[in-house]
């Protein structure tokens, strides 16, 4: 893997998901670009994310705002955090974008109002349905859907694991990377096949979450230190 670290630009990152996981990523000295179908709105998120770092002591924050176009052409990984149900318009619309590059797909098929309830796709999962429409030369990984946004906001390391799937092992590696970048566990857990588990966890979590009120996510044990 080389040293050089790649940009990172974060589709649909306007909201407490993809503004968390900027955050983090920039702390561990990575430039990202959070996009939008409005450049307005990502500028938006830019400035309030600028202002939370640097009050929290940051000297300068290497963040920017584009629409999602020139987001996904700008970087080396992409990440992308839109509703289930804008998935397939958007990766349609940024397929040349996206070409030879990582995706990393953070969908989750939600369906409300039953989200607390396991509703996966025909296809198998969101992120076959990615790597799908998106071909052989785009390398989907999946991963971060049992993370808490909420949890990504805070300012310390979180006690959550992060399951990545993909059908490129090496890919799946460097979202390990940034997955350890942002403070967490990451771990090979096969293809993109298997993301329906992780997915499918999501509406799980959702459920113990509103039982308990909590934001719990999830820990692979057994494996030592």
């Amino acid at each position: 893997m080389s040293d050089v670290r790649p940009v990172i630009a974060i589709l649909g990152g306007t909201g407490d998901l993809g503004t968390g996981l900027a955050r983090r990523w920039v702390q561990a000295g990575y430039e990202v670009v959070i996009g939008s179908r409005s450049r307005q709105k990502a500028e938006a998120a830019v400035a309030g994310l600028q202002q939370v770092m640097r009050e929290r002591g940051a000297q300068s924050v290497a963040v920017r705002a584009m629409e999602n176009a020139a987001a996904a052409a700008s970087a080396g990984v992409v990440v992308l955090t839109v509703p289930f149900s804008h998935q397939a318009a958007t990766l349609e619309a940024l397929k040349p974008e996206l070409q030879g590059k990582i995706l990393i797909d953070v969908t989750v098929p939600l369906m409300p109002p039953k989200v607390a309830r396991v509703q996966l796709p025909p296809q198998g999962c969101a992120g076959q349905i990615a790597q799908q429409l998106l071909g052989e030369q785009v390398r989907v990984v999946s991963a971060f859907q049992n993370v808490a946004a909420h949890h990504l906001q805070e300012n310390y390391g979180l006690d959550c694991d992060v399951l990545v799937c993909g059908n490129d092992k090496a890919a799946r590696a460097e979202v390990i990377a940034l997955v350890e970048a942002a403070g967490m566990r990451g771990f090979h857990a096969g293809p993109i096949d298997n993301a329906a588990a992780a997915e499918a966890l999501t509406s799980v979590l959702i459920f113990i979450n509103k039982q308990y009120k909590s934001h719990a996510g999830i820990r692979i044990t057994g494996l030592g230190d």
